[in-house]
Protein backbone atom coordinates (compact mmCIF):
# COMPACT_ATOMS: atom_id res chain seq x y z
CA UNK A 1 0.00 0.00 0.00
CA UNK A 2 1.38 3.38 -1.00
CA UNK A 3 2.07 6.05 1.60
CA UNK A 4 -1.01 8.98 1.40
CA UNK A 5 1.21 11.73 0.68
CA UNK A 6 2.62 9.94 -2.38
CA UNK A 7 -1.39 9.73 -3.46
CA UNK A 8 -3.06 12.08 -5.62
CA UNK A 9 -7.08 13.07 -4.95
CA UNK A 10 -8.73 12.51 -8.72
CA UNK A 11 -12.18 12.47 -7.61
CA UNK A 12 -15.14 12.57 -4.92
CA UNK A 13 -18.15 9.37 -5.10
CA UNK A 14 -21.03 11.63 -5.16
CA UNK A 15 -23.62 8.90 -5.41
CA UNK A 16 -24.26 5.49 -6.36
CA UNK A 17 -25.76 5.29 -10.29
CA UNK A 18 -27.83 1.69 -11.25
CA UNK A 19 -27.16 -1.59 -9.87
CA UNK A 20 -24.01 -2.72 -10.96
CA UNK A 21 -22.02 -1.37 -8.70
CA UNK A 22 -21.10 1.76 -10.88
CA UNK A 23 -21.18 5.46 -8.60
CA UNK A 24 -20.89 8.86 -9.73
CA UNK A 25 -17.13 10.70 -9.34
CA UNK A 26 -16.87 14.52 -9.16
CA UNK A 27 -13.66 14.87 -10.48
CA UNK A 28 -11.11 16.56 -8.91
CA UNK A 29 -8.29 17.18 -11.23
CA UNK A 30 -7.70 19.66 -14.25
CA UNK A 31 -7.68 16.50 -16.64
CA UNK A 32 -10.82 14.41 -16.56
CA UNK A 33 -9.06 12.39 -19.44
CA UNK A 34 -6.74 10.87 -16.64
CA UNK A 35 -9.78 8.51 -15.77
CA UNK A 36 -9.19 6.61 -19.29
CA UNK A 37 -5.85 5.59 -17.92
CA UNK A 38 -6.77 4.77 -14.43
CA UNK A 39 -6.70 0.26 -13.69
CA UNK A 40 -6.97 0.78 -9.96
CA UNK A 41 -8.17 3.57 -7.20
CA UNK A 42 -7.94 3.87 -3.40
CA UNK A 43 -10.81 4.28 -1.85
CA UNK A 44 -10.57 6.25 1.51
CA UNK A 45 -12.73 7.52 4.19
CA UNK A 46 -13.69 11.55 4.50
CA UNK A 47 -10.66 11.30 7.36
CA UNK A 48 -8.10 10.22 5.54
CA UNK A 49 -8.40 6.98 6.23
CA UNK A 50 -7.27 4.22 3.44
CA UNK A 51 -10.23 1.63 3.05
CA UNK A 52 -9.12 -0.36 0.39
CA UNK A 53 -7.91 -0.67 -3.55
CA UNK A 54 -10.27 -1.18 -5.88
CA UNK A 55 -9.83 -2.12 -9.61
CA UNK A 56 -11.87 -0.04 -12.28
CA UNK A 57 -13.79 -2.17 -14.77
CA UNK A 58 -14.80 1.23 -17.23
CA UNK A 59 -15.08 4.74 -17.29
CA UNK A 60 -18.09 6.67 -18.64
CA UNK A 61 -18.50 10.55 -18.77
CA UNK A 62 -21.84 12.29 -18.07
CA UNK A 63 -22.12 15.53 -18.21
CA UNK A 64 -19.97 17.25 -14.91
CA UNK A 65 -19.35 13.98 -13.75
CA UNK A 66 -17.85 10.58 -14.40
CA UNK A 67 -19.16 7.03 -14.08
Amino acid sequence: MADQKDMLRVGVISSTHGIKGEVKVYPTTDDVNRYKKLKQVWLAAPEGEVIKELELESVRFFKQMVI
